[in-house]
Order: structure tokens, then C-alpha cells, then sequence
């Protein structure tokens, strides 16, 4: 793996149907020439043991790609016994890295032994051999009362033992730099990626940006109205977003960026090739 000026991660997710696993796999094909310091799998399934395979495409990212895997672990239904299970399969597997949340409440489903991120994170880490990343939000957390309890809530859960963090969807980078700063400013110091979303279908967007406090600055209101019907000409437009937000954050000194694929290889390759220069 090449030296780069910041670090370069990508997020896929499992398809629901088990039919379609193979498509997940011809789009690894493609983004494994993209050379990601690693690339992240998000939770397949409610209930741990639903969840294979998200412990399997990390596993195949790990030992068949040869790029490091990271894998999704969320509280939301997830019992001891079976989050035993799945650290078993993973590290037996040669999968390090877990990114251990909260996940989003869904009705009728309970948390299970777990109720908040830092308590999973203490349980993995008393488990043993894994590196522990987290889960932050640049706009505060929806159910937190403001950005500073938010903040102070991810100090403690820092302080369980993540090592390092990714963020929640932006679209204005000055959301990223003001918590960048207060975080550091509350001793949080390990390494912050910033996650990008690129804005490819309007109510994809507009239901994400709902689900996780994120708001719609003017500039990309703009483009989901002007574009918004046109699906291609808003994927392009959406690219141009993302490489001009990615720019700014690397002349700014980001530790890293954490690219949401959607699973589209075409949308994460014209988007490395607009910055594989600046690596």
C-alpha cells in the first residue's frame, strides 16, 4: 500500500437478498483498484446472527482482496452470546477492525444486552484482539439536546477505547471543522475521518439527512431542485460536490476521508480520479 498524504477508506453495504450477493462482489472487483486503506461493510441484518453476511464479505475483503475490512457491529438486537459468536468469526477470520454504533432504533425491535455504543465498545475490548473504530456526528447527534453533550458523550465513549472515528454525512464543511475543533478542545485526540456522502438521488438524500441530523445547505438544495428529476445529471453534479468538499478538506489537513459508495463503483472511481493526485 502506497504512502498517502491522508487516509483513503471506502463503505460498501451487503444486498438484502441473497441473490444478489454476487453483484457485491463485482463491485469489490472494481474498487479494489482503487487501493483503500480499507473498505468498511455496514450491518446486514437486524439481530446478530442474521448478520453473516456482513462477517463474510469483511472476510473476503480481508483474505481474498488483500484490503483491510472493516466490519459494522450494532447494539440494536444484538445479545452476548451471539456478539461472542460473531467476534469468534472474525477473528478467526483475520478480520481486525470492528466499527461498533448504536444503530438506528427501529420499532419493535429492542437493543439488546446493549444499550449505548460505549457500552459495545468496552465488551469488545475486554473480548481482546480487535481494533475499535466509532461513529461521530459533525451536527450533533439527533437525540442529543446540543453539539457540546453530544461531544462529551463521544469523550466517554472514546474513553471505552476507540481508536479512531469516522463521521456521519456532511455536505458544508464547516460543520466538520467547528467539531473537529470543540472535540479536540474536549481531549478527544484519535484520528477523525471525515464520512462523504455524494449526492446521487434526491430523496435518498433527503431521507439520509433526516436520519442522522445532517443538514441541506443552499448549494446542494439548489441541485436537488434543479436536478432532482434528472437522475444522471444529478449524479454528475453530485460528484463535482463531493471532489470540491473533499479538496477543501485535504487543504485543510483531514486525517481522512471515508467515502459512502452506495455501491456504486462508477461514482467512488471518477471521484478517485479527481483526487488520486493530491494522495
Amino acid at each position: 500500500m502506497q504512502k498517502r498524504n491522508f487516509k483513503f477508506s471506502l463503505e460498501i453495504f451487503p444486498p438484502k437478498k441473497d441473490s444478489d450477493i454476487k453483484t457485491i462482489y463485482d463491485t469489490l472487483d472494481e474498487l479494489k483498484d482503487l487501493n483503500p486503506d480499507f473498505i468498511s461493510v455496514t450491518y446486514g441484518a437486524l439481530g446478530s446472527l442474521n448478520n453473516n453476511k456482513t462477517v463474510k464479505i469483511a472476510s473476503d475483503i480481508k483474505n481474498q482482496y488483500g484490503i483491510e475490512s472493516v466490519a459494522h457491529l450494532t447494539c440494536v438486537g444484538l445479545k452476548k452470546n451471539d456478539c461472542d459468536i460473531i467476534l469468534n468469526e472474525l477473528k478467526n477470520n483475520n478480520v481486525k477492525n470492528i466499527l461498533a454504533l448504536r444503530g438506528d432504533l427501529v420499532p419493535g425491535i429492542e437493543l439488546g444486552d446493549f444499550k449505548y455504543a460505549n457500552e459495545l465498545v468496552s465488551y469488545i475490548n475486554e473480548f481482546g484482539g480487535f481494533n475499535v473504530f466509532g461513529a461521530c456526528y459533525p451536527e450533533g447527534h439527533l437525540e442529543a439536546a446540543s453539539l457540546d453533550e453530544d461531544i462529551y458523550n463521544l469523550k466517554n465513549k472514546v474513553d471505552c477505547g476507540v481508536k479512531s472515528l469516522i463521521t456521519q454525512l456532511f455536505f458544508d464543511n464547516k460543520h466538520f471543522y467547528k467539531f473537529q475543533k470543540m472535540a479536540l478542545e474536549k481531549g478527544i485526540t484519535v484520528p477523525i475521518e471525515a464520512g462523504i456522502m455524494p449526492i446521487t438521488n434526491k430523496k435518498q438524500i433527503e431521507k439520509m439527512s433526516n436520519t442522522c441530523g445532517a443538514s441541506i445547505p443552499d448549494s446542494v438544495q439548489l441541485l436537488l431542485d434543479k436536478y432532482g428529476d434528472n437522475p444522471e445529471q444529478l449524479r454528475e453534479e453530485g460528484i463535482k460536490y463531493a471532489v470540491e468538499q473533499i479538496k477543501d478538506l485535504i487543504n485543510h489537513g483531514v486525517y481522512g476521508i471515508h467515502l459512502y459508495t452506495m455501491n456504486s463503483p462508477y461514482i467512488a472511481k471518477k471521484i478517485y480520479e479527481q483526487i488520486k493526485h493530491l494522495m
